[in-house]
């Protein structure tokens, strides 16, 4: 029995002055050609059908197919029917989203999706990829930050412009409300696919999203922009630390000294090794290994004092004046 094609969808004008992501399009300048991360819903329809308007002929769409729900098929057939309506090329990537022992299902869901996008993208020869996020999901990214007790780089929230894998992502709809979007859709009757899983408030997002956001919108109308505000000045205040750690690390020749680090207040101190860590080693350190860590660092009065602190997936030793990362592989061995 031949199998039933998918239907053509109903699509609104491209270039209609309505769809809130042709404004956020207007003046952005970026490496040609480009992808946009395509994944059936309103935020990556409304800004695929803008940039496919502002770019014509440059923009490609891509699709990652996770495999975590039974709709996942059904996800990539209707990407395919909207590419196809609207003369955008698709690249469809499938991927094992499976969460590793001990990580997340959301961080293991993220990480396949990202390194996913970076390879299409390099496939495709394209330089940059955009992403739909939007104001509410800046507030909720917020929101989790806060609720864990997080520093400058979890309250900066999401930027509008990283690398990852060494792709360029752009998020162009930061500054945009869902409602403003899900409005424009159903007003031009472009059809969407719903993920069930937002409905979910067994996630710590979904209840803030469905629980505390309708809150927050009778309290403080404007708490996107507000918010948003806010997320942008801890971005500024962090990007001034990371100067200032670079510096600190650069005078000590690019390792922490044990003696340099003493001359320094006990904050700039953790300042400049959280800025090692990550940048030298991909790693981070809890509050409590990092203060473990500083008050090794203030007890260390002699050349024999030594120093060995689980951060991360390794050890911070003491060799000689200078601090070490070792990684730490099968069995616990360096």
């Amino acid at each position: 029995m031949a199998a039933t094609p998918t239907p053509r969808p109903k699509l609104a004008d491209p270039g209609a002055g309505s769809n809130p992501a042709v404004a956020a399009l207007a003046g952005l300048q970026l490496p040609l050609p480009l992808a946009v991360a395509y994944s059936g819903g309103a935020d990556s329809t409304t800004l695929l059908i803008a940039a496919a308007a502002r770019w014509p002929g440059q923009v490609r769409a891509i699709h990652v197919h996770h495999g975590l729900q039974d709709a996942a098929d059904r996800f990539e057939a209707h990407c395919r029917g909207t590419c196809a309506a609207i003369g955008v090329p698709l690249q469809v990537r499938h991927v094992n989203a499976r969460n590793a022992p001990g990580e997340s299902p959301e961080d293991a869901a993220r990480n396949a999706r990202y390194g996913a996008l970076a390879r299409s993208a390099r496939d495709e020869g394209v330089q940059a990829v955009m992403l739909g996020q939007h104001a509410d999901d800046q507030v909720e990214t917020l929101l989790l930050a806060l609720s864990r007790g997080a520093g400058l780089p979890g309250l900066a929230a999401m930027p509008p412009v990283f690398q990852r894998e060494g792709m360029l992502f752009v998020r162009p709809l930061l500054a945009i409300g869902a409602r403003a979007i899900r409005e424009w859709i159903a007003d031009k009757g472009v059809p969407v696919v719903e993920d069930p899983s937002n409905a979910d408030t067994g996630f710590t997002r979904n209840r803030i999203r469905h629980l505390l956001l309708p809150a927050l919108e009778q309290a403080f109308p404007h708490y996107r922009e507000t918010f948003g505000r806010s997320s942008r000045h801890a971005a500024q205040a962090q990007e001034l630390l990371e100067s200032v750690a670079a510096e600190d690390l650069a005078r000590m020749g690019g390792i922490p000294a044990v003696t340099a680090l003493q001359m320094l207040s006990r904050a700039r101190q953790a300042n400049v090794l959280r800025h090692w860590l990550k940048t030298a080693h991909a790693a981070s350190a809890s509050a409590a290994q990092l203060d473990e860590l500083l008050d090794q660092v203030a007890d260390c009065t002699t050349r024999g004092h030594k120093i060995r602190i689980k951060v991360g997936n390794g050890l911070v030793e003491r060799q000689g004046e200078r601090l070490q990362y070792l990684d730490v592989g099968v069995g616990g061995a360096p």
